[in-house]
């Protein structure tokens, strides 16, 4: 017999140099993408961290170098421990609520009935529209005085944005309202790719609705719940638009998040080291509240 005219040792390594010509041709296709995210967000991410190791006051012209002394304030800083406390709370609460909602209104969006196709349209419409118009038109429902809220509600006129106690709870309610349709077209997403011979098969076997939703839909829906909660979560903790029109962190900073003090800081305070320093704080809690729900994440796709 004449010589192979492709030996087996010979295959691997070709092999191999093809996966190297493939890798680097995949290097050079991402390349412009990794620059411009260097440009949007590193590098502010490293100039905030290089300013909050300074004392900047632009109004009085200060500028230097004072390690991590900004650091040491935070740790005894009331407000910013108040603040992590309202962005946790209003967090928690607020994604609770759109998850418990947006459910039902995924499953009632899946269902078959006429008109489907314009009441999913309808229910679009409070996340299409702008944060900032949603925020100023309940504003006006709010109103203590001619608000249409208090109309409704029987009994003395609640001030629902000058109460510390009703303050929060009302933007939780705007949050809510905007963005439960959000969470709903997630979930619908993740109702869709359920094979329907499951369900049928269940019906066959005499499982009821409920038993069917426990068994097979609930469990099948874990990881559009937990992308979901990833999505709402991040995005609720980082709030600033619907606060900063609603109440501007008031009454008596109960509704200040992260964000609104770290505003406040830079923006009207003009103290750059310090507000670099919250909003490098700010970075570093939703970090690891993503490094937590990613983990969550992988865990409910997990079979």
């Amino acid at each position: 017999m004449g010589p192979l005219a492709n030996p087996p040792s010979s295959r691997p390594a070709r092999r191999t140099g093809a996966f190297q010509r493939e890798r680097r041709q995949a290097l050079l296709l991402v390349a412009p993408a990794v620059a411009v995210l260097a440009c949007v967000a590193l590098y502010p991410l490293a100039a905030a961290l290089l300013l909050s190791l300074q004392r900047v006051i632009l109004v009085f012209g200060e500028r230097e170098f004072i390690g991590l002394a900004n650091y040491r304030f935070l740790l005894q800083d009331a407000r910013f421990w108040s603040a992590l406390g309202n962005t946790a709370y209003f967090t928690l609460v607020a994604v609770a609520l759109e998850l418990l909602l947006g459910l039902p209104l995924a499953l009632l969006l899946n269902a078959r009935f006429r008109g489907r196709g314009a009441f999913r349209a309808g229910v679009l419409i409070p996340w299409a529209i702008p944060t900032v118009v949603s925020a100023k038109l309940w504003a006006w429902l709010f109103n203590a005085d001619y608000g249409l809220l208090n109309a409704l509600v029987p009994g003395p006129a609640l001030n629902w944005l000058g109460s510390p106690r009703l303050a929060l709870h009302a933007a939780i309610l705007v949050d809510v309202w905007k963005t439960t349709p959000f969470v709903a077209l997630l979930l619908l997403a993740g109702l869709q790719g359920i094979p329907l011979d499951l369900l049928r098969a269940a019906r066959v076997d005499g499982a009821g609705a409920w038993r069917a939703f426990r068994s097979i839909t609930l469990p099948l829906l874990r990881p559009a719940l937990s992308l979901a909660l990833l999505f709402r979560a991040l995005d609720a903790f980082r709030v600033f638009d619907a606060l900063y029109v609603l109440t501007e962190g008031g009454p008596a900073n109960t509704t200040e998040t992260l964000s609104l003090y770290a505003y406040k800081t830079l923006m009207r305070s003009g103290d750059f080291g310090y507000g670099s320093t919250l909003a490098v704080a700010t970075f570093l809690c939703v970090a690891a509240l993503a490094l937590v729900l990613v983990r969550l994440v992988d865990r409910g796709r997990a079979p």
